[in-house]
């Protein structure tokens, strides 16, 4: 078995955040006067963390300080709302059991903030994760596509980069793991279609867990 650590990204991957993030979205707009967005529309923001889904959901031409504004609303419902509609993919829960089952470590980084990621990590995927990270800039640790904390994972689980897989749904996570020199499979029922994804790079492209799952044992 080629690989002993697959890091998982987290929204579109293993778990379907969208329309909580949709909604918390749509309050923080409307709470800040601006329009709310459709769930496409939030879906094609999403990937770059939660400062840049902001930036990219005000009106064009908003200012520093009130895309801060909205920013601030939206982490104050996000924080107390991230897992109202959120739930796994379906088959993701069995995948991850089997994976750790034949001696894979497993591990999520995510774009998103640091305390949803363990939020939404503990509610769904308890003991099923050896290392949770969410965003940590605050800490000096940049978000991918920087490779700085995947490298940390690996030193920290004790693999090397040829023993290591990224897992994603997005073209973010593509260059992420392309930064890290390590492989990545990208999975379709995400954020993004296929299409978009081979377009941005990627070369396996999983349709389901299950598929992943073999993917990644009979590598």
């Amino acid at each position: 078995m080629k690989y002993r650590l697959a890091i998982f990204d987290l929204d579109g991957t293993v778990l379907n955040t969208l329309a909580d993030l949709t909604h918390a979205v749509n309050v923080a707009l409307a709470a800040c006067g601006y329009p709310t967005r459709t769930q496409a529309q939030v879906c094609s923001f999403v990937g770059n963390g939660i400062k840049k889904l902001i930036a990219r959901a005000v009106p064009a031409h908003t200012s520093q300080q009130d895309i801060a504004r909205v920013h601030a609303a939206f982490t104050a419902y996000y924080g107390a709302h991230c897992a109202d509609k959120t739930a796994p993919y379906e088959g993701t829960l069995s995948m991850l059991r089997e994976l750790r089952a034949r001696g894979v470590k497993t591990a999520v980084l995510s774009n998103k903030a640091d305390y949803a990621t363990g939020v939404l990590c503990n509610a769904y995927f308890e003991g099923l994760f050896d290392v949770v990270a969410g965003e940590r800039e605050s800490e000096g640790i940049p978000k991918k596509p920087a490779p700085d904390a995947v490298l940390a994972i690996m030193v920290q689980c004790g693999v090397t980069a040829a023993e290591t897989v990224y897992i994603g749904d997005s073209e973010v996570d593509i260059q992420t793991a392309a930064n890290a020199g390590i492989d990545v499979i990208s999975v379709s029922w995400g954020f993004r279609s296929a299409d978009f994804l081979r377009e941005n790079g990627a070369k396996v492209i999983a349709d389901t867990p299950k598929e992943l799952e073999a993917l990644i044992l009979d590598a």
